[in-house]
């Protein structure tokens, strides 16, 4: 729950940046400034990160449609054709008696409305246990619409999705098919969280495996330990689990907005170690050429931030978005997928858990493939979404697809995980294919009829960047506090950069409270605000003459897990990029940040930090 002290510095923070986007706008906010006072009143900071949020995806529709439907806006008074609250800026877009699209609607007018409604929709804020648990109940009544689509579609449909996605992925599927078999792959422990609670270092420790992954791809004797020798020496370590004897994944939910939850589910150490082989593998075929990195991006977002921009623009492309995506890819699609390469096929399922531990559930078998947690969800994903799009041009065009009308399709459509980009041409149909195969589109969040488009965290109208900025923490009460600490100096520096330099100003006040707050340039480690004028100096360094400024940074505490002996033998073989210490490799590498050992206390602390720590003292201001 939000305390009412930071409900009323929330409050006076929408009135700043009302104020001056009303400025920019030639309006006034002060009566809309009394509606959030007297709902926030009644209904707590659930009208601010809420209630306003879904006011903001109204006016989203509402641009997207062309004109304001009173279905919309509930729960708000109306005058004429418009909404009361934010009348001055929503009368600059619509018509006021008729509430219809005006032929210029003021941009900065969309971007106010957007701001003052969007701004603390992802507030991250624990969400009530009511909505924690409905959230547990959608995960498991999604896993029943994943095996009720499986059995709706036909053979025919899975047919045509099987031949699309050969044409689209053969190459790709082939070259990792060939390093599975051949070994080729390196599995890789990551800084997350496991099933089996093992942090950092310790999952070098693991002495888990399962029969699955020994009969498949990834024998103990190549991945858990660094040499023959040493498997042998330590075989009645191992803990071999059978099928029935696996543990299952479990789904938890994490904070994202208080409206619901993120639910992932969290892998097994062992099963993860390998998912992370066969997803480096793919990521570097799909990114080794443009003939398929030109549709999935599995690095850079940057791409379909283009694409929304120009869709803005043209009004030729469209931006969807899925809900619950990564819970609807069904387990029987990839396996349909890799129908053709048996060795990666096999991989595959043998590193994929298939039963959750859902709480207030229970264990339940999974018919999707995996949720956010496992490492071959997001790659997958992407490329189940791309066929299935494809599926769906290939309906309208009413013929077979060829190599060649990929290659047309380059630049109109992209997948980076959820966010789609598809020609409108195609639209209807493309969504209609997503529907068959068993996909939700999240209209509030898809656009193509105007000019308005979304796309991988960045908002579009009519080629101009709308983009709002997001309060994403409470603010801070005390120095201790530094992750709120380091959000609030993060909005005060975006809200800068926007343009608002008086709501700027307003936090400055309120962090020079809390820390000392210098000007510093944006590359600085110093948490320091930036300004259009450049940095400060308060002194040179006595050696060097370079300018130093006296702040605060931010250091992240890693946790203390020593590993020596054989597990640390294979970590360092395993940094190398190879099955054996390479010191060729190494002198190969020109820049020293990205060699495998430039952290020279990777073996005596690892894993994601713990906490975040700040040291006082003078830094370079850039």
């Amino acid at each position: 729950m939000i305390s009412q002290g930071s409900l009323k510095s929330l409050m006076l923070l929408w009135q700043s940046v009302a104020s001056e986007e009303a400025a920019w706008c030639h309006t006034s906010t002060h009566q809309d400034f009394k509606t959030v006072q007297m709902r926030c009143e009644k209904e707590g900071a659930s009208f601010l990160t809420i209630t306003l949020p879904t006011f903001g995806k109204d006016f989203e529709r509402s641009l997207d449609r062309g004109y304001v439907d009173r279905t919309l806006f509930t729960g708000f008074q109306w005058k004429a054709g418009l909404p009361r609250f934010l009348s001055g800026f929503l009368g600059q877009i619509f018509a006021i008696d008729s509430g219809s699209l005006v032929d210029e609607p003021s941009v900065d007018a969309i971007r106010a409305v957007r701001q003052l409604t969007l701004m603390f929709g992802k507030i991250k804020l624990p969400c009530t246990p009511a909505r924690e648990a409905a959230a547990m109940k959608g995960f498991v009544d999604c896993e029943k619409t994943v095996r009720e689509m499986d059995n709706r579609r036909s053979q025919s449909d899975n047919l045509v999705f099987h031949r699309v996605s050969r044409l689209i992925w053969a190459d790709v599927f082939t070259e990792v098919d060939r390093k599975v078999f051949n070994g080729e792959i390196l599995p890789k422990h990551g800084p997350g969280a496991t099933q089996d609670k093992l942090l950092g270092n310790k999952k070098f420790e693991n002495r888990t495996w399962t029969e699955r992954l020994e009969e498949s791809f990834f024998p103990a004797i190549e991945h858990m330990f660094s040499s023959d020798s040493h498997y042998w020496s330590s075989y009645d370590q191992v803990n071999w689990l059978e099928p029935g004897q696996e543990p299952p994944v479990k789904v938890t939910p994490v904070p994202k907005t208080p409206k619901a939850p993120r639910i992932i589910a969290i892998e097994p150490s062992w099963m993860m170690y390998c998912q992370q082989a066969l997803l480096g593998a793919l990521k570097t075929e799909i990114e080794k050429g443009d003939s398929r990195s030109a549709f999935v991006g599995l690095t850079h977002q940057e791409p379909n931030q283009v694409l929304a921009s120009e869709g803005s623009k043209t009004q030729t492309l469209a931006t969807l978005d899925l809900s619950e995506a990564s819970d609807r890819v069904s387990d029987l699609l990839v396996q349909t997928m890799l129908a053709d390469h048996p060795n990666l096929r096999a991989a595959v399922d043998a590193c994929r858990s298939k039963t959750a531990d859902v709480l207030g559930h229970g264990v339940i078998p999974l018919a999707k493939f995996a949720s956010m947690g496992s490492a071959l969800c997001f790659p997958f994903e992407a490329m189940v979404f791309t066929t299935v799009i494809f599926v769906g041009i290939q309906k309208a065009l009413k013929r077979p697809l060829t190599k060649r009308d990929l290659e047309l399709f380059r630049g109109q459509v992209r997948v980076y995980g959820d966010d789609i980009i598809v020609p409108v041409r195609f639209v209807e149909d493309v969504i209609e294919s997503l529907e068959l195969f068993g996909f939700k589109v999240n209209s509030s969040k898809s656009f193509w009829t105007g000019k308005f488009r979304e796309s991988c965290g960045m908002e579009f109208y009519d080629g101009t960047d709308v983009t709002l900025v997001r309060v994403r923490h409470e603010f801070p009460t005390s120095r201790q506090d530094v992750t709120a600490l380091v959000g609030v100096v993060s909005l005060r520096n975006q809200l800068y950069k926007a343009g608002l330099w008086k709501t700027a100003h307003y936090l400055d006040e309120i962090i020079e409270r809390v820390i000392p707050f210098p000007v510093v340039a944006e590359s600085s480690a110093v948490l320091g605000r930036i300004s259009a004028l450049g940095y400060e100096t308060r002194r040179l360094h006595r050696h060097t003459h370079k300018p130093l400024v006296k702040g605060w940074t931010v250091r992240p505490i890693i946790p203390s897990n020593s590993l020596d002996g054989i597990d640390a033998l294979l970590k360092n073989f395993l940094k190398t990029g190879a099955k054996v210490f390479d010191v060729e490799y190494l002198e190969q590498i020109d820049d020293l940040a990205h060699r495998p050992f430039h952290d020279k206390k990777h073996l005596e602390r690892s894993g994601r930090p713990v906490r975040v720590d700040m040291m006082y003292g003078w830094v370079q201001p850039f």
